[in-house]
Formats: C-alpha cells, sequence, structure tokens
C-alpha cells in the first residue's frame, strides 16, 4: 500500500520500500516496550523530532490517554441498556422497571395480592354457588364419586375440583319417534301379516341417580326397549286389531306396561308416560294387494248393510200386517156377518177397481160400457165448456 497512510496507526512511509505499511506498522507497534500498547508509538516518534501520525487508528487500541483497552459489547450490556432507558434504570421484576410493571396503591405497596384475592374470591364463588331451575335436579360428585342430589334452589358445594354439580331437567317429557324420519319398521302380526309401524314413546326421568349411573346410553337403552316391547305386542294380535282403532289401543296399553317392567328391571330411573302408534299401514309392496282387499271388505260390507236394511223393512210390514189382522179378528168375533160383509166389498174394490167394467142387464142385449164412456167424458167435458163460453 505505497503512498497511502496505514489504518492501524502508521504515518506515510514516504515510498521508503514497497512494504512501507507493513513497516512503518511494525515500529510503531513493536519498538521499545513489548507491553506498551502500539498507539504510543508516534509519540516515542515525536521525541525524535518525526511528524505526528495520521490516519485512521486501530480501534480495538486504548487511546493513549490512560483508558483501558476497549472490548467488544456482549448481549447482556444491550438488554441492560434497554431496561434502563425503559425502566429509568431500575432492576428487571414486575416493580423494577422490567416488562410488566404492576401499579402500587397510595402506601407503596403493590396491587397484585389484591388482585389475587379478588379473582379467589370470584371463584370460591362461582364454583361453589349452585343455583337449580324448579324443573331440575343436579348431581353432586366429590372426586368424581357420587355424594347427593340437590332439588331445586339455591345449594352449596365445596369449590371445584373438589366437588361438582351435573343439572337435569327431569320434569320435562322427553319424545322418542321409532322409526326415525321416514324409515319403514315392519313387525309380524299373529295371522303371519306384516305390518308397517311407526309410534312414539313419552318419557322422563324419574330419578336422576339411576338414570346418570345405572345405564351408558339411557336414551338408546329407551328405544331398544320399546322396539323389543312393541314386537312382542304386536305378535299377539291380528293384522286388523293391529291396523284398528279398538286393537291398537289395546296395544299401547301393553307396550307401555312391558316396557316400564323392563326399565323398572333395569333400574333405569326412567318412567314412561304413554305409546302412541302413530301408523299403522302394510308394507309399500303390497300396498295396492292390501288396497284392493280393503275394498272387496268396503262393498261386502255395504251389502251386508243394505240386507239387513231390506230384512227389517220386510220385518216391519209383516209385523204391520198382524197387527191389522189381529184388529179385524177382534171385529170379527163381536158380528161375523157385517164384517165378512165388508171385508168381501173391500176385496172386490182392490180387485176391481183398476179394471174396465161393463154392465149388462139382464134380458137386454146392448150393454153399457162404462171405460168407453169414461174415456169420452173429458171431451164432453171441454165441448160443453166450450159452449158454454
Amino acid at each position: 500500500m505505497t503512498g497511502r497512510r496505514s489504518p492501524w496507526g502508521g504515518g506515510d512511509t514516504g515510498g521508503g520500500g514497497g512494504n512501507g505499511d507493513d513497516s512503518g506498522g511494525a515500529s510503531n507497534g513493536d519498538s521499545g516496550n513489548a507491553d506498551q500498547p502500539a498507539g504510543e508509538g508516534p509519540a516515542q516518534a515525536d521525541g525524535g523530532g518525526s511528524p505526528p501520525p495520521r490516519g485512521p487508528r486501530n480501534p480495538w487500541l486504548p487511546s493513549g490517554n490512560g483508558e483501558p483497552p476497549r472490548r467488544s459489547a456482549s448481549i447482556e450490556d444491550i438488554f441492560r441498556g434497554r431496561e434502563q432507558r425503559r425502566g429509568g434504570g431500575g432492576g428487571g421484576g414486575p416493580t423494577g422497571g422490567g416488562f410488566l410493571r404492576m401499579p402500587q396503591r397510595p402506601d407503596g405497596k403493590s396491587w397484585g395480592p389484591v388482585i389475587a384475592g379478588g379473582i379467589a374470591l370470584v371463584w370460591l364463588g362461582l364454583s361453589t354457588t349452585h343455583m337449580v331451575g324448579p324443573k331440575e335436579e343436579g348431581i353432586v360428585t366429590t372426586f368424581g364419586k357420587y355424594s347427593r342430589t340437590i332439588g331445586p334452589g339455591v345449594s352449596m358445594t365445596l369449590p371445584w375440583p373438589v366437588q361438582t354439580v351435573s343439572v337435569t331437567d327431569v320434569t320435562s317429557i322427553k319424545r322418542e319417534s321409532i322409526p326415525e324420519g321416514e324409515g319403514e319398521k315392519l313387525m309380524l302380526t299373529s295371522d303371519q301379516n306384516l305390518v308397517d309401524l311407526s309410534y312414539l314413546v313419552r318419557w322422563n326421568i324419574k330419578d336422576l341417580k339411576l338414570y346418570t349411573f345405572r345405564l351408558a346410553d339411557p336414551d338408546q337403552t329407551v328405544r331398544e326397549v320399546a322396539e323389543a316391547a312393541m314386537r312382542s305386542s304386536i305378535a299377539e294380535v291380528d293384522l286388523n286389531q293391529a291396523m284398528g282403532g279398538a286393537g291398537r289401543a289395546r296395544v299401547e296399553q301393553n307396550v307401555r306396561t312391558r316396557m316400564q317392567a323392563i326399565l323398572d328391571a333395569y333400574r333405569s330411573g326412567v318412567a314412561i308416560q304413554g305409546v302412541e302408534i302413530k301408523k299403522a299401514d302394510p308394507p309399500e309392496k303390497v300396498v295396492g294387494a292390501f288396497q284392493q282387499v280393503t275394498a272387496a271388505q268396503q262393498d261386502a260390507q255395504r251389502d251386508r248393510s243394505n240386507a239387513q236394511a231390506w230384512a227389517q223393512q220386510l220385518l216391519a210390514r209383516a209385523q204391520g200386517d198382524a197387527a191389522a189382522f189381529d184388529k179385524v179378528y177382534e171385529q170379527y168375533k163381536l158380528s161375523p156377518e157385517v164384517t165378512k160383509r165388508r171385508m168381501y166389498y173391500e176385496t172386490m174394490e182392490r180387485v176391481l177397481g183398476g179394471n174396465d167394467k161393463v154392465i149388462v142387464e139382464e134380458g137386454v142385449k146392448p150393454f153399457l160400457s162404462l171405460p168407453e164412456l169414461r174415456k169420452k167424458a173429458p171431451a164432453v167435458a171441454a165441448e160443453a165448456a166450450k159452449g158454454g163460453e
């Protein structure tokens, strides 16, 4: 680096050799005492009349005014300086100007204990006080084990997680529709016929402890018990009873009784309120045949009704004739001759009333034709009326 200044504190060598910078740096850094910093070389040169060094000096060497040697800054020094500038030179804790500094009370103490105590009181209040509705009951468990059952109102327990409360509605009626949606549920009747049933089961909880701990899935258990009881009841009746009104009511009562007996044996804590059959139809594949059978049954019922009506009318007429005969017989017993003559006249009037009659006088050939006169009578009357006008 001929003709240029050395960056390590040496002066300009004036071109005394190709390595003027190196020699100058060596003379400045190594002449004299080896322990002396190289930065003092120019001062010795000044004593001998040489010019002072110019140009940049070594940044890692002392400046010559009694300062210790410089060293690189550590990561701790960098963060310490930032904390001092942010917190005013305090410590790194919550009250010493660190990242989180809590406010202080007027007496100089921290608000931390007060806030912690308030949070603890709120936690105790929420975890030990429980409000149970009028239709609800609660199960209290201590470390997961059943402790007691609480009723409606305000109840106190130990704080969580020592004791926990599970509140359940025990009064409202639950409904299970079988089958779900529009599915087909075929069942066999006593006369080996299939019927498609859709029914509704209404139930509620009568013992919350048994309902919670005895069965793994109470709702599914109720559905399965309902299906088993319905199949057993339908198998005891024929198709007409299963699809009819009176038979359907008997099936519903049987299903309810059987379901309650099975659930009580399971100790399920469930009370069956009722069973209602919503639909009882033939299977979809044979609906046409069932409709034809139904139509034939309706025609037969209509014919039977008509026959019964005709029989009742005929019987009433016969009873009326018998009553009339009894009355005539009573009169006959009082005066037989008069009664016979009257009956004769009435009979002849009834027989001859609608026939054409000719009256012939005995011993005279010309005869009087009453039918012809009867036919001409309207015309004669009409002519007479015209003549009078």
